[in-house]
């Protein structure tokens, strides 16, 4: 499944990256996200593939999708940001995948997090 760029937020800062995806067909077939204190879990059968290009996150059966990362090949700055994101998740050994019923305006980690309905988890590299 193409997911549209604007329905995907890469957000790199503390380790590891997060891949930030609302309203997505996959946003059910991810695991519930534990409260607080509990830590993330491993979203055991999916499998991010980062690229500068686009970044396909694999999952079970039938579930994935696929994000056009750079839309502009002429703009550096995204380059620059989607290819730090990418180097991200080489280092950190995978992403965290967060799963949300809308895109939130802002990226507020105790919203994405603490919230009822997300979904997702630590995704590890192949």
């Amino acid at each position: 499944m193409l997911l549209p760029l604007e329905n995907a937020r890469f957000v790199t800062g503390p380790v590891p990256p997060l891949l930030l995806l609302g309203a997505t067909p996959v946003h059910a077939a991810l695991p519930p996200l534990n409260g607080p204190g509990e830590g993330l879990p491993v979203c055991e059968g999916w499998t991010p593939v980062p690229s500068l290009i686009m970044c396909v996150v694999d999952g079970p059966g039938e579930a994935g999708c696929v994000i056009p990362a750079l839309t502009a090949p002429g703009d550096p700055e995204e380059a620059e940001h989607i290819d730090a994101w990418c180097a991200a998740v080489e280092e950190a050994g995978g992403a965290v995948v967060v799963s949300l019923d809308a895109m939130p305006e802002q990226v507020d980690r105790a919203e994405v997090f603490g919230g009822d309905a997300s979904r997702g988890g630590f995704v590890p590299l192949a």
